[in-house]
């Protein structure tokens, strides 16, 4: 990533490297310095499936959850390449399933040159593993269920917990870790 001119504290991402599925990433905590690239990252990963122009809400999110009291900078982590460049974020956010405490996870980006290359899923795979390491009892995200399935999420109804939101009834999934107790 590089600033190349843009607007005033615009960073725009250019293709990196070719990747294939055998790039190593590493997996790290976010940073305080990592916030502009996240932004850019999940701008641009988003992006396809808006308006051009348009700043995808899931970019806004990011800011206004790390601002908010229930962020996990524990569990907010960024996949970076062997040169320093990152090219994947995930965000953890405190969430409640009636009033037991559960990790609230998303957005989950990834550079759009860098994708399809596993680096969502070395996300995914570390921040359920810390999540789990944490003792947290599940993990609830709104997604496509045919992604998030291969990490072991499924519908909600299954575990008869109920979105905050009906119109998210069909992309409202949980992943249960360890500690989960079916009385949660």
């Amino acid at each position: 990533m590089r600033d190349d001119g843009g607007g005033p504290g615009e960073i725009r991402l250019h293709p990196g490297l070719s990747a294939s599925h055998c790039d190593r990433v590493l997996i790290r905590r976010e940073t305080e310095g990592d916030a502009e690239v996240i932004r850019a990252i999940a701008t641009a990963a988003f992006a396809p499936a808006r308006p051009p122009g348009q700043i995808p809400p899931e970019a806004t999110l990011i800011d206004e959850l790390r601002a908010g009291p229930a962020w996990l900078p524990t569990l907010s982590l960024v996949a970076v390449t062997p040169a320093g460049e990152t090219i994947g974020h995930v965000l953890g956010a405190r969430g409640h399933v009636g009033q037991a405490p559960v990790v609230a996870l998303g957005p989950l980006s990834v550079r759009p040159d860098r994708q399809q290359n596993g680096v969502g899923s070395a996300l995914m795979h570390a921040v359920l593993g810390a999540a789990d390491a944490l003792g947290e009892p599940l993990v609830a995200l709104l997604g496509d269920p045919a992604y998030y399935r291969r990490f072991g999420f499924e519908l909600s109804t299954v575990y008869q917990i109920t979105p905050p939101k009906p119109e998210w009834q069909p992309y409202f999934q949980v992943r249960v870790l360890t500690e989960y107790q079916p009385r949660l």
